[in-house]
């Protein structure tokens, strides 16, 4: 909340606002980007999974515009579970900016099974805070990271000890207030922070997680991922044994989204709507006219 609150109230915070309960984004989100754009192992990978949000929207881009595969989750795992997106196969018309949006990815990636073959080799991530020493990170409080690096490390599609995590953030994300006992055994530490100004490779990196822990994922966590309800499941088949659950938890709140647009696109629609009950008013005194000289015709006759 401190990291928020300083975002907005110094107006480092960028659309979409606030930036409360986001990863957020910042101003030099791009700069940021760019400053990833010359790592070498960036430069290596063939296949980088990059969150949805915001400010990684340029990481997005250059993943693609590089010729890279860009693997992307559905927002909250809500609708599915990956999507791949290459350039080389898009469709005629299709551009790279079509393609960085959650809209984009839906429309024009390809959906990714939990037993497809594939190797990341790269993953970057958005924060709200990191440290830089133990690349200790606190996202939106949601866990979606740790779940996506939980089921790929599982299924074999990257390597728990040697895949590259890396963060963008502005510099005034960085924290040295997280210790490294603070982490939980399935939060990820990055091992790069890449800010707009900076390059900061964690030199004392806590350990990194492997596979999905059953026994911290609650039963309302659960409820919301179809993905990993059906992965339970089918270890379950497997081994033949029931895998543990976590406690039940009260899930944290999710970001307000500004409703001014839609406020004032409700004021018109309300607006458009006098207008026609006007309209309706009127045709409705023009037929009282009709109605009444009718009647003082008849009258007449």
């Amino acid at each position: 909340k401190r990291i928020w609150d300083h975002l907005e109230e110094a107006n480092i915070a960028r659309p979409p606002r606030p930036v409360h309960h986001r990863i957020p984004n910042f101003d030099g989100a791009s700069s940021a980007a760019d400053r990833l754009g010359t790592l070498p192992e960036f430069r290596a990978a063939k296949t980088v999974k990059v969150n949805p949000d915001t400010p990684q929207k340029a990481v997005r881009q250059m993943v693609l515009t590089l010729g890279k595969t860009l693997l992307t989750p559905q927002p909250r795992l809500r609708t599915g579970f990956f999507s791949t997106l290459s350039q080389a196969t898009f469709p005629t018309g299709v551009t790279v900016a079509d393609c960085v949006t959650s809209k984009g990815v839906a429309k024009h990636g390809t959906p990714v099974s939990l037993y497809d073959n594939y190797t990341v080799d790269m993953v970057v991530v958005g924060s709200t805070a990191v440290c830089p020493t133990t690349g200790a990170r606190v996202g939106k409080g949601e866990g979606f990271a740790e779940l996506e690096w939980g089921i790929l490390s599982l299924q074999g599609n990257l390597n728990a000890t040697t895949t590259l995590v890396v963060t963008t953030i502005h510099d005034d994300q960085i924290v040295n207030d997280i210790p490294k006992g603070a982490l939980t055994k399935h939060d990820v530490p990055v091992d790069i922070i890449v800010t707009p100004t900076q390059i900061i490779r964690v030199p004392d990196r806590a350990p990194k997680p492997s596979g999905v822990y059953w026994d911290l994922l609650s039963p309302q966590k659960l409820a919301q991922i179809k993905v990993l309800r059906d992965l339970k499941l089918d270890l379950e088949g497997t081994l033949g044994v029931s895998l543990p659950s976590g406690p039940d938890e009260v899930l944290p709140p999710t970001a307000v989204r500004n409703s001014k647009r839609q406020s004032k696109k409700g004021q018109g629609k309300s607006k458009k709507g006098e207008g026609k009950s006007k309209k309706g008013q009127g045709t409705s005194k023009k037929g009282e006219g009709k109605k009444g000289n009718s009647a003082k015709k008849h009258k007449e006759e």
